[in-house]
């Protein structure tokens, strides 16, 4: 797609001159106009919104960085995103980052160099400060998991907090040999959840052990190399407390019929069907996505304010089945 630069260059005039015959200005020189609209046509312009958007005070299009598309916590922030970009006639431009770390900062960069009036990003990798130069020119907001090496927004869940519900659950449930299942141990939910699973083990005078801890479950294989490595541990464990939906999901068919106690760190569609019905706590995407895209609107609306805001939601429990689950009995009974 040809720019105005372009254009002006191609017909030896300035870029104010070239924008004053597309705006259709009538003291234009009529051999330079009809030259620069030759040229307009020939070079099939077609101008971008984005500054005139981002001069009338609204903006065009945000940015929706995420680890998993079809993750389905994340696909929920974005859909919230996308609902409240609409409310605002804005668009959204979305992108899955993956697994691979190396790649954040290409991918991101990539984003933003397409004239994005907001980024709404969830990290994939350990260090994002190759965003400061941006932080100045595009308002950043990072979901669920806070930025490292770098001052911007951040909407989250209370992950430590959430932990320990989880942990308390299955103790006051008589669990004494609790183990935790998880995501990769550099992104900051994850220290912060194992944090809490071990403090709450702490309170009730269990010394956390680190074979039952097991970081980077992401696949059903993961899973169940994980699930057979504990149960053949010498004091295997009688539940587990599974710290996102990802690994929830995946964990599930590895343990069908083991009768082991379960509580996991997030909903997910189809929890409260299957057998046993998954306890959880319960987060809420939806407000994290639409939270993520009034702070974009509040920094575009205000761009001289500087100072950086981290909001932390509560978590609940919600209580189903699973986390009732034990050998006699697979597929629980109602948690009350």
């Amino acid at each position: 797609m040809s720019t105005m630069r372009e254009v002006a260059a191609a017909a030896g005039v300035s870029v104010k001159t070239v924008s004053r015959v597309f705006n259709g200005d009538p003291h234009v020189l009529r051999p330079t106009r009809e030259r620069v609209q030759a040229i307009l046509r020939e070079m099939n312009y077609v101008p971008s919104d984005l500054p005139a958007a981002l001069r009338a005070g609204r903006a065009s299009v945000i940015g929706v960085a995420i680890p998993d598309i079809i993750d389905p916590f994340f696909a929920a922030i974005t859909q919230a995103v996308q609902i409240s970009a609409n409310e605002r006639g804005m668009q959204t431009l979305v992108t899955s980052l993956g697994g691979d770390v190396s790649a954040e900062p290409s991918m991101v960069e990539g984003l933003l160099k397409r004239g994005l009036s907001g980024l709404i990003m969830t990290p994939i990798g350990p260090d994002q400060s190759y965003l400061r130069a941006w932080s100045g020119k595009v308002p950043l907001v990072f979901v669920d998991r806070q930025p490292s090496q770098l001052a911007a927004d951040s909407i989250s869940d209370d992950d430590e907090g959430g932990a320990v519900l989880a942990t308390r659950h299955l103790l006051e449930h008589g669990h004494r040999r609790i183990a935790f299942l998880g995501d990769h141990p550099v992104f900051l939910t994850t220290i912060k959840r194992v944090e809490g699973y071990c403090a709450e083990l702490g309170r009730s005078g269990i010394e956390p052990d680190e074979d039952l801890i097991v970081p980077g479950v992401n696949d059903r294989a993961e899973a169940r190399e994980a699930v057979t490595r504990l149960l053949a541990l010498p004091d295997p464990p009688t539940a587990i407390f599974s710290s996102n939906a990802r690994c929830t999901m995946v964990l599930l068919p590895a343990i069908e019929n083991l009768g082991l106690a379960v509580v996991g760190f997030g909903d997910f569609p189809m929890a409260d069907v299957v057998t046993p019905s998954v306890t959880v706590i319960d987060q809420d995407p939806h407000k994290i996505g639409r939270l993520a895209a009034e702070r974009v609107f509040d920094r575009l609306d205000h761009p001289a304010r500087r100072f950086r805001r981290r909001t932390v939601l509560p978590v609940g429990l919600r209580r189903r089945r699973s986390c009732c689950a034990t050998p006699q009995n697979p597929a629980g009974e109602p948690c009350t």
